[in-house]
């Protein structure tokens, strides 16, 4: 989504945007209709990604008196964060506001009718970027960001919380947790931003955000009724396979799209996408089939999303082998932490929202530091761009420790004011009964 040019210990560092080729003080740019076409392309593909594909994804890997229920979390979240996101979320994620927030400027996307067919700039002054597509489009590509990292939270609770829990632990979250953040790492006043951090498409925003959020979740609610003794195995690994197809499509969207224009820089992010993701996939095949006897199906898949999580922060900065490192890296991680991790630590993460998204989120985001590759990152302000180091490993993990406990406190804060207000969990007759029945009164087949 962006980055960084600076030198290891530059006091003042230069704002760029990923791909930005004008800055406000240049000519003023145009809508370039090749970078738009793309950028309205990416979207589409990165709304797929929740629905139909984490939909599919997470309704498989339930038992099936609970794969309603879990479709309906995706779908009920895509339709509550579209409309939060125009009310206010925008404006706080993306308003011009201080280092910690944006303001209330954009409140209904205030200003979008007198300036919807022209660039954009986002920021003001010296740090201001114009990009080469209108606000409708950039705005309408973060709605879909914001839509899918509250729906991965879904994966740590599922078949136990409340449908009106979920609602208004949606709302609360995205607005207190998922806009502030968005704002410190990808607005040129964020706090996260200044400090020279590298996250190119989510990998603090949306993964590290998520998963931390998902096992807050997991320890609040408590483990689900049965666990241990009932069998929680996956009713259809068929519609899990599918999910995880299309993340894995939408996903180039997601990484490949947050170069927001269609060039070199956005087909180096897609190549290197798929080259972590099948690292990952392979690593945890190899390492199951070693400690279990068999590979399977679901570690496969799981394989995939642990590599694509981990070169999302990567994508837009680093070459093809070392995206195999850090797929490879993923693999293993993510494998561990679906399984040892949580097993050794007593959580009931349920389909390993932390264990996927958020501990191979913190290998992305930190791996970043070291195999950062200058060109990629090049500008005239900077022509040798960002080149791995030391010192910017240090500041990646500065910005995934942040993330960790700012979501971490406030995902806590948010469950305990919805279970005073609401109550959280559905209770054990219902939860026996199955989500379909008791909160939505449909069942499968």
């Amino acid at each position: 989504m962006r980055f960084l040019a600076r030198g290891a210990f530059a006091p003042l560092p230069v704002l760029l945007f990923a791909a930005m080729p004008a800055f406000a003080q240049d000519a003023a740019p145009k809508v370039d209709a090749g970078d738009t076409a793309w950028m309205l392309t990416s979207t589409a593909l990165v709304l797929m990604m929740t629905v139909p594909g984490l939909a599919l994804f997470y309704a498989g890997m339930v038992r099936k008196k609970n794969i309603l229920a879990t479709m309906m979390q995706s779908v009920s979240i895509a339709a509550i964060i579209s409309i939060v996101w125009m009310v206010v979320g925008y404006s706080l994620a993306f308003g011009e506001g201080g280092a910690y927030v944006g303001d209330f400027s954009r409140l209904f996307l205030n200003g979008l009718a007198e300036n919807w067919d022209k660039p954009f700039t986002l920021g003001t002054g010296d740090a201001a970027v114009a990009m080469t597509i209108p606000e409708s489009v950039f705005l309408m590509f973060q709605m879909t960001f914001a839509i899918i990292t509250p729906a991965l939270i879904a994966g740590a609770f599922a078949d136990r919380m409340k449908f009106s829990a979920l609602v208004v632990f949606t709302i609360l979250w995205s607005l207190v947790v998922y806009s502030p953040i968005a704002h410190w790492v990808w607005h040129p006043n964020g706090w996260i931003f200044a400090l020279g951090a590298l996250d190119f498409a989510g990998g603090t925003v949306v993964h590290i955000n998520a998963g931390v959020a998902g096992l807050i979740c997991a320890l609040v609610l408590g483990k689900r009724v049965g666990l241990g003794a009932d069998n929680m195995s996956p009713y259809n690994l068929a519609f899990a396979v599918i999910g995880a197809s299309l993340l894995w499509v939408g996903w180039f969207g997601f990484n490949a799209g947050s170069a927001l224009t269609a060039g070199g820089r956005a087909g180096m992010a897609m190549l290197v996408t798929q080259l972590a993701a099948a690292a990952a996939a392979l690593a945890w095949i190899f390492a199951e089939w070693i400690i279990k006897g068999k590979p399977s199906v679901l570690g496969a898949i799981s394989g995939v999303v642990a590599g694509l999580v981990a070169i999302t922060p990567a994508s837009g900065f680093v070459l093809p082998i070392p995206a195999v490192i850090i797929g490879l890296v993923a693999g293993l991680a993510g494998f561990w932490g679906a399984t040892a991790l949580k097993h050794m630590c007593g959580y009931d993460d349920s389909l390993d929202a932390f264990g996927v998204h958020g501990i191979c989120g913190i290998v992305g985001a930190i791996l970043v530091g070291w195999f950062a590759y200058g060109p990629l990152s090049a500008t005239t302000a900077a022509p040798d761009g960002i080149i791995g180091s030391m010192d910017q490993l240090i500041i990646q993990v500065q910005a995934s420790a942040a993330v960790f406990a700012y979501t971490a406190v406030a995902s806590y804060i948010l469950l305990k004011i919805v279970d005073i207000l609401i109550g959280l969990r559905v209770t054990e007759e219902e939860e026996r009964e199955g989500l379909d029945v008791s909160l939505h009164g449909e069942r499968m087949g």
